[in-house]
């Protein structure tokens, strides 16, 4: 999939640049302001998903992401490492595909990009614990979810998955009962097909 990362900062964009290099299936397109990214979406629209800076030059904000959305092409998601929840909130309100936070681990990172250019949303895990007008729960998973989800697929168990993201066992089962609960799935065995069929992955 082709991804296209608009963003001023350098090291950033070229850190995404090299991280995304590595990831099998991750072909990624980056440029510096929104200017640039309108140019390259309008001569070059095959992308499954952009991600965009809130505040890189150009931007004005969520009125950036209005215009991009206008496009009817690939999905959308805002990034940022100083926009307040009120921000998050519009622009998902706004049909956003999702919010990143910049300080985002890498391996969520790459979980949400996957998640949201197959087709599903991502949201904060606050936004998704907290405020359910945001988005209907049925339709997201949070980050921890799909960290959670991902890991089940491997075939990990509560124990394993606890100790990998650093969390309690009850708070894994909690998750896990999220899951079951968002996707359908019969059992934990089910979850991952479940997920993908109901396009969350």
């Amino acid at each position: 999939m082709r991804i296209l990362i608009a963003d001023d900062h350098d090291l950033l964009r070229d850190t995404l640049m090299l991280f995304f290099a590595q990831e099998n299936g991750i072909n990624a397109v980056a440029v510096a302001d929104f200017p640039s990214a309108m140019d390259v979406l309008v001569s070059d629209p095959v992308f499954a998903l952009v991600l965009l800076d809130y505040s890189m030059p150009g931007m004005n904000g969520l009125e950036g992401l209005r215009r991009v959305l206008d496009l009817r092409g690939p999905r959308v998601a805002l990034m940022s490492g100083t926009a307040a929840r009120p921000v998050a909130e519009a622009a998902l309100g706004m049909g956003a595909a999702g919010f990143l936070a910049k300080s985002l681990p890498a391996r969520q990172l790459v979980s949400a990009v996957r998640l949201m250019a197959a087709g599903g949303r991502f949201i904060p895990d606050d936004l998704a614990a907290t405020d359910a007008r945001v988005i209907d729960p049925a339709e997201t998973l949070s980050a921890r979810e799909v960290q959670v989800l991902q890991e089940v697929a491997r075939g990990a168990s509560d124990a394993e998955i606890a100790a990998i993201m650093g969390l309690r066992e009850p708070t894994v089962r909690v998750h896990l009962r999220t899951l079951l609960r968002k996707t359908g799935a019969a059992d934990r065995a089910g979850l991952p097909a479940a997920a993908r069929a109901a396009g969350m992955i």
